[in-house]
């Protein structure tokens, strides 16, 4: 995959300029970096914090030549890629399932997978934030690479995130089954987990059971019931305390 980097000072969202691109016939490599993001989204249209150099913004067009039913692994994918560069800087990261990286419970990178029509095919815009110094607007169960690690310069985290992502998308488009066993050898939250799960209408809660080969998660409640989970927020019951035993909340 050939690499090409485009930097703005200041940008609504890396991911919106990077699907614009890439409907426009961008290349598979086009990196979209910015020093800040005036409207950066994570999933569900939440807002995310993007103040000028507090962290890396970051989003890369993808072409991938899989089944379309392995496409949604390619979250799992970026998520490996950032384990991997935080654990070169020294840091000692988590997986939480789907798109969110950890450090002790606390949030470091959030991802942001989008696909869309082009010219030439499906693209995916894979946007990655990894919060580099704190930010007074950022919540209490965020962290940042500073206040585990010193920081390195910014376009040090940049190179090491797409050495990592190019390797493991190299890996995905060879074999995406065995991006679902380097997320299991990197997340806490691939079984034995205890979580409850936000759906759109109701909470479920159990203890994470694997992945589906689709990437999906599995939930296995307490009287040996599995759901599978394609798409909802997860917390981790011994991270909140929580000690519910009911499986569906309304």
């Amino acid at each position: 995959m050939n690499i090409t980097i485009l930097t703005y000072d200041s940008i609504d969202s890396t991911n919106t300029e990077a699907l614009k691109q890439a409907r426009q016939g961008a290349d598979e490599g086009l990196c979209i970096v910015a020093r800040e993001q005036t409207a950066g989204r994570g999933r569900h249209g939440r807002a995310w914090v993007s103040e000028k150099d507090t962290g890396l913004y970051f989003s890369i067009v993808l072409r991938p030549k899989v089944k379309t039913e392995s496409i949604p692994l390619i979250t799992l994918m970026a998520g490996v890629a950032v384990h991997d560069t935080l654990q070169e800087l020294g840091i000692n990261p988590d997986i939480k399932w789907v798109n969110d990286v950890l450090v002790g419970e606390r949030k470091i990178s959030g991802i942001l997978a989008e696909a869309t029509e082009t010219p030439t095919g499906v693209a995916v815009v894979v946007g990655i934030g990894v919060n580099v110094r704190p930010s007074a607007s950022a919540p209490g169960t965020a962290t940042s690479i500073q206040e585990n690690v010193p920081v390195p310069a910014f376009e040090s985290i940049q190179n090491s995130l797409i050495k990592f992502l190019s390797y493991f998308y190299n890996v995905f488009n060879t074999d995406s089954a065995q991006i679902i066993e380097e997320w299991r050898r990197r997340s806490t939250y691939f079984a034995g987990k205890d979580v409850q799960v936000r759906l759109e209408n109701k909470a479920i809660i159990g203890t994470t059971d694997g992945l589906e080969m689709n990437g999906a998660l599995r939930i296995r409640s307490a009287n040996g019931d599995v759901t599978i989970v394609q798409a909802g927020d997860v917390e981790s019951l011994r991270a909140t305390g929580s000690r519910q035993l009911s499986t569906d909340s309304r």
